[in-house]
C-alpha cells in the first residue's frame, strides 16, 4: 500500500488544476468513466480496445476489460487441494488510455458541451459523438 501524503505534500498537489483534497488523499478529475470504450495508447498493450470496468480516481487509474492482464499463482489452502494460476485484469493509469469511438474507429480527446436543454455533457472532439 502507498504511503500516506503528508500535509505539505497534499497543499502542494492541491494548487494543480484537476487534483482537489479528499478525506485523507487527493482525488483527480477524470474525464475517463466506467463503462466507457477506450484504446491504449502507451506500454505493452499499445492499440488494444477495451471497456472501462472500474475508474479510482483516488488513484489516477482505470481498470480496462482485456488489458494489463497480471498472473497470481496460489498456493494450496488445505491438503489435498492443489495449487492454482489465475488471470485477472490489473489497473493502467489514466493517461495511457484514450476514449475510442466505435461508430468511426477513432481515438479522441474528450471535450465538454452545453446542450439545447442545459445540461453539460462529454463529447469527442474529433467526431462530435456524445458520451453521456
Amino acid at each position: 500500500m502507498a504511503r500516506p501524503l503528508k500535509p505539505s505534500q497534499i497543499r502542494r498537489l492541491t494548487e494543480r488544476p484537476g487534483i482537489r483534497k479528499h478525506r485523507n488523499g487527493l482525488r483527480y478529475k477524470m474525464r475517463i468513466k466506467q463503462g466507457d470504450t477506450v484504446q491504449v495508447i502507451s506500454g505493452d498493450d499499445k492499440g488494444k480496445i477495451g471497456e472501462v470496468l472500474r475508474a479510482f480516481p483516488e488513484r489516477n487509474m482505470v481498470l480496462v476489460e482485456g488489458v494489463n492482464i497480471v498472473t497470481y499463482h496460489r498456493k494450496p489452502q488445505r491438503e489435498g487441494e492443489s495449487g492454482t494460476i489465475e488471470t485477472k485484469e490489473a489497473p493502467i493509469p489514466v493517461c495511457k488510455v484514450m476514449a475510442y469511438s466505435k461508430k468511426q474507429e477513432v481515438a479522441s480527446r474528450i471535450g465538454y458541451q452545453i446542450t439545447a436543454d442545459g445540461r453539460k455533457v462529454r463529447v469527442l472532439k474529433k467526431t462530435g459523438e456524445i458520451l453521456d
